[in-house]
């Protein structure tokens, strides 16, 4: 398949021309990705701001959405599925709970711990902003069959996976086939 002509292939065309000597097509998948990836990012929060949220509020929103009834985690499990620290979860949760949409309460598993619980406001906020936030996805990706899409999920998950094992030093890496 031929790259579109798009800005990245002017700047791989550019990099032939100069340094003929070096490979430079990895450029084509990571500097489209990238490229991607900052509007997907723009186009994802502008809807998350519709509703008044960051992208951090919308992840804690739905972490503890999707943990079902009664829509309640700890702070770590928070932060180990957002994949920030404590420190910044303690801010998000703050900045939620002072906004009426999540609550805090002494764990009855271990009473030195805490629990962070959905409201009945942000269990409200949370199911209208994720459902405007699945249109927003299927915007995005309606240009792309199904057959692409299912594609591509499966090779961005593969390659997820190995840079994920890369980057942690495992090592394994994984097959892209």
């Amino acid at each position: 398949m031929i790259a579109p002509d798009d800005r990245v292939s002017q700047i791989l065309a550019e990099w032939a021309r100069e340094r003929p000597d070096l490979d430079a097509s990895p450029m084509g998948v990571i500097g489209r990705i990238h490229r991607i990836g900052l509007h997907l990012t723009d186009e994802l929060t502008r809807v998350y701001r519709e509703f008044g949220l960051g992208e951090g509020d919308f992840d804690v929103l739905a972490t503890l959405r999707r943990a079902g009834t009664p829509h309640e985690r700890t702070p770590s499990e928070l932060a180990a599925s957002t994949m920030v620290t404590t420190g910044a979860m303690t801010k998000r949760v703050d900045r939620l709970e002072g906004a009426g949409l999540v609550s805090r309460r002494v764990s009855e598993a271990d009473g030195r711990g805490r629990v962070v619980q959905l409201t009945p406001r942000g269990l409200d906020l949370i199911d209208k902003a994720y459902t405007r936030h699945l249109e927003n996805e299927e915007r995005l990706l309606s240009g792309v069959s199904a057959d692409d899409r299912a594609a591509l999920a499966r090779i961005l998950g593969h390659w997820l996976a190995d840079v994920e094992d890369t980057v942690e030093g495992t090592g394994r890496g994984a097959s892209l086939d």
